[in-house]
């Protein structure tokens, strides 16, 4: 197993080396999978900003991230790919109640006694193994790892109850290509009612807090981003260290940005459709999260 660290400043997220606190194909559903209060059809692949734990206190966000989920479908299971998590070969979150992953340093320590008890999905984990495997891609379990704060901090405004099932997913690497084939591998499930989740910060370079306001390189990268989202061009998405304006600075290390990829995979057949259900920026940095299907 490797996982790569990433930088952390006081009061924003530690990298992936952390420590923890803690298919269903197209064809037919896994016996004993929740039924759930979905409609029918296909559910909906995200990519979300996260923001940080202080998100919870803020006027306008979670509102959005709660009127957003009340525009869903009701998912019988939320698989979530997180900035937080690199861990080759992918890998499996606990299927069980769990700790969170309480991955940060220098909050207030009200910040580390949110819980969030969603039930495990072990459903959902061995249709992901079947499909990843049939797929070529190696799997491993991580039995005792909780949600990290890029999971559990959206979705305690998305769904407060924590009564949707939740399982979460490793990135094995940060290569925009061989994320997104994996979301296409993912896919399927969309049909078996799981909503697919990329979660990481639109823009996401912590200078940003030193700086006030909104930085040119944010605002920059954004509004490029969201045309390039809008035109459904993926090579210059899939390239965007290069294509984009003010890449390196919008974000020093990738792993924010690299969620998305994944989402794109599960949407490839509807990219054209995507839309920006929330944006704007929180503390600098871009807070755009996308929506397909």
């Amino acid at each position: 197993m490797t996982a790569t660290p990433a930088s952390a400043a006081p009061g924003f997220p530690a990298g992936p080396s952390a420590p923890p606190a803690e298919a269903a194909s197209s064809a037919a559903s896994p016996a004993g999978s929740p039924a759930g209060d979905r409609t029918g059809g296909r559910t909906p692949a995200l990519y979300l900003s996260h923001g940080a734990p202080p998100l919870a206190d803020d006027a306008v966000w979670p509102g959005q991230l709660a009127a957003w989920s009340a525009r869903l479908p009701r998912p019988r299971a939320i698989l979530m790919i997180s900035a937080h998590w690199e861990e080759a070969p992918l890998t499996l979150g606990a299927t069980e109640t769990r700790p969170l992953v309480y991955d940060f340093w220098g909050f207030p320590e009200r910040y580390s006694t949110v819980r969030y008890e969603a039930p495990g999905a072990p459903w959902l984990a061995a249709a992901v193994r079947k499909l990843l495997r049939r797929a070529g891609t190696p799997v491993q379990d991580m039995p005792d790892r909780g949600l990290d704060h890029g999971a559990y901090v959206p979705l305690v405004e998305m769904y407060p109850d924590a009564d949707v099932p939740v399982l979460q997913i490793s990135m094995p690497t940060l290569d925009p290509q061989r994320l997104m084939e994996i979301g296409r591998r993912l896919a399927p499930l969309r049909d078996e009612g799981v909503l697919i989740v990329g979660s990481g910060f639109f823009t996401h370079n912590l200078a940003a807090l030193r700086q006030g306001g909104i930085p040119a390189w944010s605002a920059e990268f954004d509004d490029w981003g969201q045309r390039a989202l809008a035109a459904a061009d993926i090579d210059a998405l899939l390239d965007f260290e290069h294509t984009s304006p003010a890449g390196r600075l919008a974000h020093p290390r990738t792993e924010h940005f690299a969620p998305l990829f994944v989402t794109l995979g599960a949407a490839e057949d509807e990219l054209d459709a995507g839309r920006s259900v929330i944006d704007g920026f929180w503390m600098g940095l871009a807070k755009r999260s996308v929506q397909y299907g």
